[in-house]
């Protein structure tokens, strides 16, 4: 759990090989279209691969977050036939979904020159309660490329700081991952990848969810 309410997850392909990478996106897109059925923002950044993503930081807000990370964490199982190794007998690929605890970033790793804004009408989650005019705000970290959104205030002001707010958030965030990465004897999180019990299964590459598991 991080500040201000929302909710940090690490996706991640653990040791496993490139098909886990792609899992990793595929996870992260599947999450991005069942967002759009919950009253849940969403935002994320990740360290691309040539194939898809090593792990993903999401950041979640909004009422049902909880409910939408509970469904998620734990280990995911994606079934397909390698289409980077089409020999490979192999056709069970598995990421972890775990809590991210991120720390406060330092004062000097983020500063607001370096963030551009676009205001815009509000969509997305929120059916009759969805702000209407134009001051959702979207903020953009030009040396990370990291981007969110803020739409749930009628108040561009109010808007444009919880998306500094939400942007702070999130590259702190993307901090802890790499270093978990990059230091996993301190961290096991990506070491810790349980093959069994999945939370959740896919199949196909069109990643489409298997129900029953």
């Amino acid at each position: 759990m991080t500040a201000a309410g929302h909710l940090t997850l690490l996706i991640t392909s653990g040791s496993g090989p490139a098909e886990c990478q792609q899992a990793v996106a595929g996870v992260l897109n599947a999450m991005r279209h069942e967002a759009e059925f919950f009253a849940v923002d969403l935002d994320a950044s990740g360290s691309p691969t040539k194939h898809g993503f090593k792990s993903a930081v999401v950041l979640l807000g909004g009422a049902d977050a909880k409910i939408f990370a509970n469904r998620w964490r734990g280990t995911i199982r994606w079934r397909a036939k390698s289409n980077l190794r089409p020999q490979h007998k192999r056709a069970n690929w598995f990421v972890g979904v775990f809590d991210l605890a991120a720390p406060a970033l330092a004062s000097d790793r983020f500063h607001e020159r370096d963030v551009k804004f676009e205001t815009f009408r509000a969509g997305g989650p929120g059916g009759q309660h969805q702000n209407t005019t134009d001051s959702a705000v979207r903020a953009v970290h030009g040396p990370t490329g990291l981007a969110v959104v803020a739409r749930e205030e009628r108040s561009q002001h109010r808007n444009k700081s919880l998306a500094l707010a939400r942007l702070r958030q999130l590259l702190a965030a993307r901090i802890a991952a790499d270093e978990v990465a990059q230091k996993a004897a301190r961290n096991q999180l990506h070491h810790t990848l349980e093959r069994g019990n999945p939370v959740r299964c896919f199949k196909g590459h069109d990643f489409r969810e298997e129900q029953g598991g």
